[in-house]
């Protein structure tokens, strides 16, 4: 199959300059980072796709058996920089996708150079000496929520997630992505989220990465960003003056700036 085809790739910016990749979050697609593309587009050649079973990928290609992990959208990520013979990309992480940058850095270290992780979260429930912001509990009713009544629970968590609720569109973008979503395949995607554990994960990375968090975030709160910043000895942590778990959308001048000044150091440091 044509991976470029198959995860609806986008390829605009720069052609000569270093390639940057922006992955989106669970219920998204690259549509989530149009307001700070156009920042890296003069100097950075820019990379944008969908998971498989997201926004204009090939649906067909989706199996519940590969994307029940997160390593499966690894596999994603890993064969998109492979079909565009990338090396020492810089990888941009939304939610979730900051630890399938992790799982991609692991497997196929060539291709990626650097990461950014935009509100990053290794683990969503909250455990002895770490806090993730959710009991089981919580995680529990979440996903029972979703699998009983995906649109509802779209509806009801996407302005939650967004934050900002003086800005409600904001809030509808997000309901609207997830919306979009085949709940069946938004389900197996929910699970292989909000129950993974990548912690120990962190350890392994040795490229300069990147932590953005937003100073008020419902999904991975300040702690959150603390702790990866501790674990991931290469790291700097940015804190956001924003709001929600989707700075892109919300705050993207801020996330731009705090992009390209990371970039600007890989630059001159490499």
């Amino acid at each position: 199959m044509d991976v470029l085809r198959r995860n609806n790739v986008t390829v605009t910016g720069n052609a000569d300059g270093p390639a940057v990749v922006l992955a989106h979050g669970f219920g998204c697609d690259q549509n989530m980072w149009r307001l700070v593309v156009p920042a890296l587009a003069d100097r950075y050649r820019v990379v944008l796709f969908d998971y498989v079973g997201s926004g204009g990928s090939d649906a067909s290609a989706w199996s519940e058996e590969r994307y029940s992990s997160l390593d499966g959208y690894a596999q994603d990520v890993m064969e998109v920089c492979r079909e565009l013979d990338l090396e020492e990309a810089v990888f941009v992480g939304h939610s979730v996708s900051a630890m399938v940058g992790v799982l991609a850095l692991r497997a196929a270290p060539e291709r990626i150079g650097a990461l950014a992780m935009v509100t990053p979260s290794p683990c969503y429930i909250d455990d002895e000496g770490y806090r993730g912001g959710f009991t089981p509990g919580d995680i529990d009713e979440l996903l029972a929520s979703l699998e009983s009544n995906y649109l509802g629970w779209s509806a009801t968590m996407a302005p939650v997630i967004m934050g900002n609720p003086e800005r409600p569109e904001l809030g509808q973008e997000l309901t609207n992505s997830f919306c979009a979503t085949d709940p069946d395949i938004a389900r197996v995607f929910a699970r292989a989220t909000f129950l993974s554990d990548n912690r120990a994960d962190l350890r392994d990375v040795r490229v300069p990465t990147l932590i953005l968090e937003c100073e008020q975030d419902v999904i991975a709160p300040r702690e959150v960003g603390a702790f990866v910043h501790a674990a991931v000895p290469s790291s700097r942590l940015v804190t956001l003056e924003a709001t929600g778990h989707c700075p892109q959308l919300s705050a993207p001048q801020a996330t731009a700036a705090a992009l390209l000044d990371f970039l600007e150091t890989l630059g001159r440091d490499g």
